[in-house]
């Protein structure tokens, strides 16, 4: 579902769709009101949704609407890009985009929808540092101390090791509360490291093995008790 109040950026976007076979365009519209009404009576897997408009905005459509698994703003105002975020946004575009810049939009979206598809399942836990993931009709027994770190991503989080990437349906939130996490630690809304793959610790950033990853600010301070 395309949402803009602004007609030549709502079909701008149309367009731009059209090109991807795997989409279907359930519905656009101009209005956040209009759109909440048609989404609760046929939810889209996608919003593509402009934030700043009249009566209510893009944010607040949003909050209204998050059981829809996918949501992608598209504004003039880079200033929204971490409320929408917060709002746990798989992209944010900022107009005018060009076709290269939607590419990757749509690479992102399609990457999601296929993991979403896909996903393995957290199974069960067994004993302290090992967790079994039913992957289809697999069972994996993962060790847990080769996992770098966890990625969230909406309801999803994905396990990262050295040779492979799992995703279980589960939030980030959920999965380090799990007593076999213990020794990982939540830097950021989207990451949580395990300890002793820290290589670094400087300002906005954590080095795990060769990957970079950002701090959020919310997090700083628990990075303070690390002893490198």
């Amino acid at each position: 579902m395309v949402v803009d109040d602004d007609e030549v950026d709502r079909l701008t976007v149309v367009a731009f769709l059209e090109n991807y076979h795997f989409i279907e365009i359930t519905g656009t519209s101009d209005s956040a009101d209009a759109a909440l009404m048609a989404a609760q009576n046929n939810p889209p897997d996608v919003l593509f949704l402009d934030i700043d408009m009249p009566g209510m905005n893009g944010l607040q459509l949003r909050e209204q609407l998050p059981h829809i698994p996918a949501c992608i703003f598209i504004t003039s105002y880079p200033e929204y890009a971490l409320e929408g975020f917060e709002l746990e946004a798989l992209d944010f575009l900022v107009k005018p985009f060009s076709s290269e810049r939607f590419t990757k939009t749509i690479t992102r979206l399609k990457e999601y929808l296929s993991i979403k598809e896909k996903a393995a399942l957290l199974n069960h836990t067994l004993g302290a540092g090992t967790i079994f993931i039913k992957d289809g009709t697999q069972q994996i027994k993962l060790q847990l101390n080769e996992v770098i770190y966890l990625e969230a991503l909406n309801n999803y989080t994905s396990i990262i090791t050295p040779n492979r990437k799992y995703t279980v349906l589960t939030t980030l939130g959920g999965l380090i509360k799990e007593k076999p996490f213990y020794n990982f630690i939540r830097i950021h809304r989207s990451y949580a490291v395990q300890k002793h793959f820290i290589k670094k610790v400087s300002f906005g950033e954590v080095q795990v093995e060769n990957i970079v990853l950002p701090v959020g600010r919310s997090y700083k301070e628990a990075l303070n008790s690390i002893k490198m």
